[in-house]
């Protein structure tokens, strides 16, 4: 694991998938909405921090991100965190049925103009672990 994902980040990984199930459960009953997610699906936990004094600027700019990126057919669960610690010090949490969904994500105009921001904002860009969801063997 890259060192940049401390303890603290590891923790809202675990939270945002908690986040995840308990949504998915919903009203259909536990375990409902999993089955949405194919067997390797894409996802992707990425961090960005921002700079010393653009904390509420880089929250500012990102938080249009949540209704844009969740309103897209292709999106499973999109999740944004801040850690409660640290302002400024986000956490993603994205799903996606494969990587050409990723990449078409990460290909719109509101996700360009964000990067486009970030030299300003935040320190380093941001920092994605590109992962596979792995489901349990059907019975």
């Amino acid at each position: 694991m890259p060192q940049y994902f401390n303890v603290r980040s590891m923790g809202l990984l675990l939270l945002a998938i908690a986040m995840t199930c308990s949504q998915s459960r919903g009203q259909d009953g536990p375990g409902a909405g999993y089955s949405r997610v194919p067997h390797n699906a894409f996802s992707v936990v990425a961090e960005v921090r921002a700079k010393p004094g653009k904390e509420s600027e880089l929250r500012a700019a990102t938080l249009p991100l949540i209704n844009l990126v969740r309103s897209d057919p292709k999106t499973i669960a999109y999740f944004l965190q801040e850690d409660r610690e640290l302002n400024g010090h986000f956490i993603f949490y994205e799903v996606f049925a494969n990587e050409s969904d990723f990449e078409a994500h990460n290909a719109k105009p509101y996700v360009q103009a964000w990067f486009a921001k970030l030299p300003e904002l935040a320190e380093g860009g941001v920092h994605a672990m590109k992962m596979k969801i792995l489901t349990a063997p059907r019975e």
